[in-house]
């Protein structure tokens, strides 16, 4: 592999483990030598860039007796190789995404291998092999049907992806906003009183999952019709959805907490897929246990991109942090609780004001705000996350997604490529939530105490997520 130019020189040497990634990018071009190297500048979710290094080239897959070579492009994180590679298709425009298991309406890949990356067992090498075999399976990419089309390969595809429902194409309108609660229960219940409450929705799901332990709740609303929600046993009925909430647990009697986690992971399994299916566009909102890897497993399945996928995470300690700060301890500024939902979790403070229209920043650490948060932190002690208390909370969140809102929420989020995480992690940051989703702020130097938790609870969910079965 020629990596004598300039530019690659110049961005390979900025590479943590620059000796160990050269010696791997050679391993590919033995075997893959048309993956070729390039140079680009990679934007985060976050919207923070970093000049990275991608190589690029087209996968041979067969498919039904006939060779596609499908585009696609790896970039290599700066903590390559023991960091997986981010994947995407590159699609030509007379290509379509086929969203599936793998692949989202992006393009971004997903395979175990990634899931599972752990270097030096891992190699891209083995990473590519695994993604011919997973496409030669389900192929990611198809041409655009023409009206003159004849290729029946192209037909079968263009049929494949159409829905149809009592014999015509489904094409009806839904209501302007209309909202969906998965799962019984207290939290359920909650979720759904406050979202009447808050949000002015034309139409509110109510669906009830017989494999939940938290079900409970719909015989109740069916009893006494509430205005504008619908009771229903199918998830068909929440198609269309603007925002998708998902409260469901089945706590199983396992020992130990994988095992009982995995049965979490088990139900999701027969729900996330449906639901984003049926409402594409929807922000899907997490509130199930243990949220953050909860939300982690939703983002997997749904094939979602990760800024419609969250969790609500911290957002109610973040509350109920700026409301000490401003009532108690008379400091009128935004704050949030980020990190795990855990005793991980640790505070920080906006650099703007709680009237300031600007957008808002998190402040680096200073030992001149430390005493302020960790008195709010005192203050906050033994209040607990009852049923109703995050019922409200997904109800602040929700209301900020219908209504465009652009409010600063702390919610379980992809937290890769966040002041400088490289794991696959989902964990409460501070993001920007509107109709299309969340947008995080940018990342900051925490102090030495902050940090050590962050990357404690870094590890301790990447160890979890890596022995589930997703």
């Amino acid at each position: 592999m020629d990596l004598r130019s300039e530019k690659i020189q110049r961005v390979l040497s900025k590479y943590k483990f620059h000796d160990v990634a050269v010696e791997e990018l050679q391993k590919i071009h033995r075997i893959y030598p048309g993956m070729k190297p390039s140079t680009g500048t990679y934007t985060f979710t976050d919207n923070t860039q970093k000049d990275l290094l991608k190589l690029i080239g087209n996968l041979p897959v067969q498919y039904e007796g006939r060779t596609y070579n499908f585009p696609i492009q790896l970039w290599l994180i700066d903590s390559f190789p023991f960091t997986p590679p981010i994947c995407l298709l590159r699609p030509t425009p007379n290509m379509v995404i086929r969203v599936g298991k793998h692949v989202d309406v992006r393009g971004r890949i997903f395979l175990p291998g990634l899931h599972n990356w752990d270097y030096p067992k891992s190699s891209v090498v083995d990473l590519l092999t695994e993604m011919i075999a997973k496409f030669e399976e389900d192929p990611p990419l198809s041409s655009k049907t023409t009206g003159n089309s004849q290729d029946p390969h192209d037909l079968l595809t263009f049929v494949s992806n159409l829905q149809i429902s009592d014999g015509s194409a489904r094409h009806h309108k839904q209501p302007l906003n209309q909202v969906s609660v998965i799962g019984g229960g207290d939290l359920g219940m909650a979720s759904v009183m406050s979202i009447l409450s808050k949000c002015n929705v034309d139409k509110l799901v109510f669906i009830d999952v017989a494999e939940s332990s938290t079900k409970g709740g719909s015989t109740d609303l069916e009893i006494f019709n509430l205005p504008k929600v619908e009771v229903a046993k199918d998830f068909a009925a929440s198609a269309g959805s603007k925002v998708v909430v998902v409260t469901a647990n089945a706590w199983s009697g396992e020992q130990s907490y994988v095992s009982v986690v995995q049965t979490n992971v088990d139900l999701y399994r027969g729900i996330i897929p449906n639901l984003a299916r049926l409402s594409p566009t929807a922000v899907m909102l997490i509130a199930s246990q243990p949220v953050d890897v909860m939300t982690h497993v939703a983002w997997r399945q749904s094939g979602l991109p990760p800024t419609q996928v969250i969790g609500a995470g911290c957002n109610l300690d973040s509350e109920r942090l700026s409301h000490i700060l401003d009532i108690n301890l008379n400091t009128h500024k935004l704050a949030w609780v980020i990190g795990e939902l855990s005793d991980n979790k640790v505070a920080v403070m906006s650099n703007t004001g709680l009237s300031s229209s600007a957008q808002p920043e998190i402040a680096s650490g200073s030992s001149s705000t430390k005493p302020l948060l960790d008195r709010a932190f005192e203050l906050m002690k033994n209040r607990g996350q009852r049923s109703w208390s995050v019922g409200l909370s997904v109800a602040d969140i929700t209301n900020s997604v219908l209504t465009d809102k652009m409010k600063t929420h702390s919610v379980s989020t992809l937290a890769q490529g966040w002041g400088g995480i490289g794991t696959e992690v989902f964990l409460s940051l501070p993001c920007i939530m509107g109709s299309k989703g969340s947008t995080r702020l940018a990342g900051v130097s925490l102090g030495q105490e902050e940090d050590s938790k962050l990357r404690d609870s870094v590890s301790s969910l990447s160890n979890l997520m890596s022995q589930l079965r997703i």
